[in-house]
C-alpha cells in the first residue's frame, strides 16, 4: 500500500480548550479509515485542518506525499456539514454549478457519472427540496465525486438518517471503496463504523487512544456479563481485582471485562472466596461499541 496520509503532532486550542492533541496517524491507500469518538472528541476539528478550513496551533500533515500544498484538495471530495444546494435547483444544475467550482472537464459526462452512481439520474430535474434528506446526502456524495478523486473525506455522512437512509449511504461508501477510493469518515454511530471501516482511531477529548484495524481494536480482553444478589459488592471485588474492569451496568447486571488467560469458572471462585456469589455468568459477544467502552474507560 502507498501513503495517502500521515499527521505527525496535531495540535488545536480555542482559549482555555484542546480541541486536539498531538494527533499523530497514517492512512493509507485504499482503506476505509474511521475516526470514531463522541461528540467533542475532535473529529470535526482534524477534518477540518486536514482540508485546510482550520489552521493547528502545531503540528504537520501531508497528502500524497506531497506536503500540505493547496493542489492536493484537487484529488479529495468532502463532505462536512449537512448538505447544502440551491433548493429551487434540480439536481442537474446544482452539480453544474459545482462543477464550474471545480474546473471540471466533461462537466455533463462527468454529472451524469455520478448521479447515476448515487441513483439519482431517474430524479435528474427534480428540484433540490423536494428530496428526502437521503437523497440530499447522496447528491452531496455525487457532488464529492465529479471530478473524480482519489479520496473522499465524510463527516458523519449518515447523520439523521433513517434506517433505510443509513443502509444506504453504508452500501454506497462500501462500494465507491471497492473501485480503489481512499474513504476517511467521521462517526459516533459505533455501529455503522464496524460495518464500513477497515481501519480505526478512537479519540476522546481530542487525544488519540487507539489506532489500527478493526480487527486489532476489537482484540480486547474478552467480555463477561455477570449477575449477583449484591452488585455493589461484586463492584468492590473488581475495584481491588487488576485483571477485571467494568465496562458498563446495564439494569442488574455488570458487564465486563476479563484478562484472557482467566477462565469462568477462575472468575467465579475469584468471587465466591470474596463472599460474592454470581447468580449469572455468561460470555458477552464483543462489537465496536463494548470494545469502544472498554477502551476509553
Amino acid at each position: 500500500m502507498s501513503e495517502v496520509l500521515s499527521t505527525n503532532g496535531l495540535r488545536k486550542e480555542y482559549k482555555d480548550t484542546i480541541a486536539l492533541r498531538d494527533l499523530s496517524i497514517t492512512v493509507e491507500k485504499g482503506q476505509i479509515f474511521g475516526l470514531l469518538g463522541p461528540n467533542g472528541s475532535g473529529k470535526t476539528t482534524t477534518l477540518g485542518i486536514l482540508l485546510g478550513v482550520i489552521k493547528p496551533k502545531k503540528g504537520t500533515f501531508s497528502w500524497f506525499g506531497n506536503g500540505q500544498k493547496d493542489e492536493n484538495r484537487k484529488n479529495i471530495g468532502a463532505l462536512l456539514e449537512t448538505p447544502n444546494f440551491y433548493p429551487y435547483l434540480n439536481a442537474v444544475d446544482n452539480l453544474k454549478i459545482v462543477s464550474k467550482i471545480k474546473d471540471v472537464k466533461n462537466s455533463e459526462e462527468a454529472i451524469e457519472r455520478v448521479l447515476k452512481r448515487v441513483n439519482l439520474w431517474e430524479r435528474k430535474k427534480s428540484k433540490f427540496k423536494t428530496y428526502s434528506l437521503g437523497m440530499k446526502q447522496r447528491l452531496a456524495l455525487a457532488s464529492c465525486m465529479l471530478a473524480d478523486p482519489d479520496v473522499l473525506v465524510l463527516d458523519e455522512p449518515t447523520n439523521g438518517l433513517d434506517p433505510q437512509g443509513i443502509a444506504e449511504i453504508r452500501s454506497l461508501i462500501m462500494d465507491i471503496a471497492k473501485e480503489g477510493k481512499t474513504i476517511i469518515i467521521a462517526s459516533h454511530l459505533l455501529d455503522e463504523i464496524e460495518k464500513m471501516c477497515t481501519h480505526v482511531a478512537i479519540m476522546k477529548y481530542g487525544e488519540l487512544l487507539q489506532v489500527g484495524t478493526l480487527e486489532e481494536i476489537m482484540t480486547q480482553d474478552r467480555m463477561l456479563m455477570i449477575k449477583a444478589d449484591d452488585l455493589d459488592k461484586a463492584k468492590k471485588v473488581i475495584d481491588t481485582t487488576d485483571h477485571i474492569s467494568i465496562i458498563d451496568e446495564p439494569v442488574g447486571e455488570l458487564l465486563i471485562a476479563v484478562d484472557e488467560k482467566y477462565s469462568n469458572a477462575e472468575i467465579n471462585k475469584l468471587f465466591a472466596e470474596n463472599e460474592v456469589y454470581l447468580s449469572g455468568l455468561r460470555d458477552h459477544k464483543k462489537n465496536l461499541e463494548s470494545t469502544f467502552l472498554e477502551i476509553v474507560k
